[in-house]
Parts: C-alpha cells; sequence; structure tokens
C-alpha cells in the first residue's frame, strides 16, 4: 500500500473523529466558545506576546489551537488534512468573529497551498505520528519560517507510542525508531472511548532524535527540548491526577510529552 492510500484512511478517520471530538467533554466546545483557551500554560510562557504575528498552526484539527492564538492577537493560517475539521474551524472562526484562515491539505504539502511565511510555526499532541518521514516535514517547516522566526511544538514522547494499547494491560510492542507502518483498528476515540466510530488509522514511530536532525538539517537552531513525565491530557491508561492539574503514570519510569523551541537562522 502507498503512503497515499495510509492517508487516505487516516484523513477518513479524522472526518468522523471530528463529529465526535466536537461532542466530547475533553475538548468542552461550550467553554471554549465561552472564552476558555485550550493553550497550556507552558505554550503561552514559550511563544510569550503573540499580538500581530503571524502564526501557522500545523495539523490543527478543528481550530481550537489556532482560534486560541487569534483571540491573542496572531494572524493565523490553521492546516488539517480532515475536510470535516477544516469546515468545523471555519464555522468556528465565523462564529466567535475572528480572523484566522483554515486550508485543507496533508500537511507535508503545506507549502503548496500556503505561499508566505510566518513569524511562528505551531503544532502539538499527536502530529508527527501520522507522518512517514520527517526530512519533508522539517524542510517545510523551514520553508514557512520568516528568517528569525520560531518554531514551537509539544509533543507526546517516542516511548509512548512503544506501547500496543489495544491490550491490557498495555504491552511493549513497537520499536523507538521502527520504519515499519503501524497499523491499529479499533472502537471509539481517545476523546470519547464510548463512541460507535470504527478508528482506522496507520503511523509510524519517530525517535528524538529524528526530531531533532529533520529540523536542523532544514536550517533550524535548537533552543531547549524538554522531556516532561506528566501529560496534559488523560489519554492513557491508568494515569493518574497530579497536583499540577496534568496527568502521570504512577511510577514515572519513563517521559510522556517533549517540547521543543527552534529558531530560523537569520
Amino acid at each position: 500500500m502507498s503512503n497515499q492510500k495510509y492517508f487516505e484512511t487516516n484523513k477518513a478517520t479524522w472526518n468522523e473523529k471530528v463529529k465526535v471530538h466536537a461532542r466530547s467533554e475533553m475538548y468542552d466546545l461550550e467553554a471554549f466558545k465561552g472564552g476558555k483557551t485550550s493553550l497550556m500554560t507552558y505554550e503561552l510562557d514559550a511563544l510569550g506576546d503573540v499580538k500581530d504575528k503571524s502564526l501557522l498552526h500545523l495539523q490543527c484539527h478543528f481550530g481550537q489551537d489556532t482560534l486560541s492564538w487569534s483571540r491573542l492577537g496572531a494572524k493565523c493560517t490553521g492546516v488539517d488534512l480532515s475536510d470535516e475539521g477544516v469546515k468545523m474551524a471555519r464555522q468556528l472562526n465565523d462564529e466567535l468573529k475572528l480572523d484566522a484562515e483554515f486550508i485543507c491539505c496533508n500537511v507535508l504539502d503545506t507549502s503548496n497551498y500556503v505561499k508566505k511565511q510566518f513569524d511562528i510555526v505551531f503544532t502539538s499532541y499527536g502530529v508527527i505520528g501520522w507522518l512517514p518521514d520527517l526530512k519533508p516535514w522539517g524542510k517545510m517547516i523551514a520553508e514557512r519560517l520568516q528568517a528569525g522566526g520560531t518554531f514551537y511544538m509539544a509533543e507526546f514522547h517516542p516511548i509512548v507510542w512503544m506501547f500496543d494499547y489495544l491490550q491490557n494491560p498495555p504491552v511493549l510492542k513497537y520499536g523507538y525508531m521502527q520504519e515499519d507502518v503501524i497499523y491499529e483498528e479499533y472502537d471509539g476515540t481517545y476523546a470519547d472511548e464510548s463512541s460507535s466510530m470504527k478508528s482506522k488509522e496507520y503511523g509510524w514511530n519517530h525517535g528524538i532524535g529524528e526530531v531533532v536532525s529533520a529540523l536542523t538539517e532544514a536550517g533550524l537552531h535548537i533552543e531547549y527540548l524538554t522531556e516532561h513525565d506528566e501529560s496534559p491530557y488523560n489519554v492513557l491508561p491508568d494515569l493518574e491526577l497530579t497536583k499540577s492539574g496534568m496527568y502521570a503514570t504512577r511510577d514515572k519510569l519513563y517521559p510522556l510529552i517533549f517540547t521543543l523551541k527552534a529558531t530560523k537562522k537569520v
């Protein structure tokens, strides 16, 4: 099967997820419409004042983070593979009277659809695992950043994706740097496990070294890479709520997310 077939399957699944996620407690759409931000404190701290800055949000789902940045004054463009996600993002943008733009395309094809350069490129949580190769991803990010611009990502740690969560308890099954595609099929979605939808997904595992190399080879300078043993989302089995309001494994033997900030060389 070609990568295009994998992408088509993933797109169909994400089109279904949009409907389920929009009704879910996790995404809490009504609170968001009422003014609640979907961004994490550390994301806000990392990028600081974004007023009047241009921001490209990669793999934006149905646009909550994009629109949260827009509320803070950024001039935002969101990109996502899902037709339904982009459709809903545009509807939310109009309803909230914001000025974000949304484009439907495979993230690897962004430069074919978006020609301008940005002060900031942003992406977060469950994004790189949908990509078979990170080198074109890094190249695209560098293309879309202005000289001196900032790239920021928050992502689940590669160790997290070594487990097969369809088994109970989860089993260590996949390689940290596994090149072969991984297929999973299961009922529901991370935001609503009771949903009747069937998730069919193709993904790839990428180690931290691959992430860093893809960005540096494209000409970006890594300012920091930080690993965290807590996650903002309770999307893995048996996580416990911490004093910080995040979620962690009981034994904290491995990190759950990492954050990375980079700049494009002048």
